[in-house]
């Protein structure tokens, strides 16, 4: 009998582009032929535009804005590639949607991030990869294996080129404390605690800063950015306890109405995001800069086709 022969695809979702992109060109391979398309009445149709039949399929998605559209254009790309004959099916989803809801808080709430992952393997993934989940207990809600990636060294390495002196890790909340320690050990800084309260949906309000923030730069660290309301509530609160400068860094930069006008119009020095979602072009000024992830996604992809460690990408020595 002569050896498998593996063949590695990767297909792009028409979320974010610049991503997929960027995957394949640290890969060396072209991105794959699929056509994506929408009936009048909305429906979404795809097609592989050449055969998949046993090869490893990587597809890259970002559940973006209009997020239902997106995840559904997913869950149809893994169908067809599953009908196709795929040997696995990876979907790599830079933005995990609906990770938010994640639990009940309140009786007859759903908890729709365990739905999705439910409608991904329903649909015949057979591994996911994606980054810097709203909580890590989200894996859990897999029965698949999950690689789940981190944008802290990248989003650490730009601080460190910036050369601050006395900087100070500040968490946006309780809930993120252990996320922020960690990047405070990467940066050598102290580490803060905000006290957050929401008395609803995208409303912020910050009541206690625990920690050394007076005269010192302060880093906010948080997954995501929605509407901005919370790190700009959290500026404020730390340039009135005596911070020197505020910056604030998020893996995802959703960016719903109105955070844009809130950032421009805050204390913030700059705002620091990755582009798992992606920001217009437009807006890449002035206060926002937006960091590159598709080398660490290239790399993932990389191993999981070869079969190696995924967890070595977080080495000190990764470059």
């Amino acid at each position: 009998m002569t050896e498998m022969k593996k063949r590695m695809m990767v297909f792009a979702g028409s979320a974010n582009p610049e991503l997929c992109d960027g995957v394949v060109k640290h890969l060396g391979i072209e991105l794959g032929n699929v056509k994506i398309s929408r009936f009048a009445n909305g429906e979404i149709y795809v097609r592989y535009l050449e055969s998949v039949r046993g090869a490893d399929v990587f597809i890259v998605q970002s559940i973006a804005n209009p997020v239902n559209a997106c995840l559904m254009e997913m869950l149809i790309m893994i169908d067809a590639a599953k009908r196709a004959s795929a040997r696995s099916i990876t979907a790599v989803i830079s933005h995990y949607g609906y990770a938010r809801q994640d639990k009940k808080s309140a009786a007859r709430e759903p908890i729709t991030a365990k739905l999705v992952a439910d409608l991904l393997t329903t649909a015949g993934a057979d591994r996911v990869i994606t980054m810097d989940l709203h909580q890590g207990q989200i894996q859990g809600f897999f029965n698949l294996p999950v690689n789940h990636l981190t944008a802290l060294p990248i989003l650490a390495d730009y601080f460190e080129s910036l050369t601050f002196d006395d900087v100070t890790v500040v968490s946006p909340d309780v809930g993120r404390v252990k996320v922020c320690k960690k990047l405070a050990d990467m940066l050598g800084a102290e580490l803060a605690i905000m006290h957050k309260g929401r008395p609803q949906h995208n409303v912020a309000e910050i009541t206690h800063v625990i920690g050394e923030v007076a005269g010192r730069t302060c880093i906010v660290a948080d997954d995501m950015i929605d509407t901005a309301g919370s790190v700009t509530e959290g500026a404020k609160a730390l340039i009135n306890a005596g911070a020197k400068a505020v910056y604030v860094a998020a893996t995802h930069g959703i960016f719903s109405p109105p955070a844009f006008d809130r950032i421009e119009a805050s204390p913030i020095a700059e705002l620091i995001v990755t582009n798992t979602l992606p920001v217009p072009e437009e807006r890449r000024h002035g206060k926002i800069r937006v960091l590159s992830v598709a080398p660490l996604f290239a790399r993932a992809i990389q191993n999981v086709y070869d079969d190696e460690s995924v967890s070595e990408l977080f080495d000190p020595d990764f470059q």
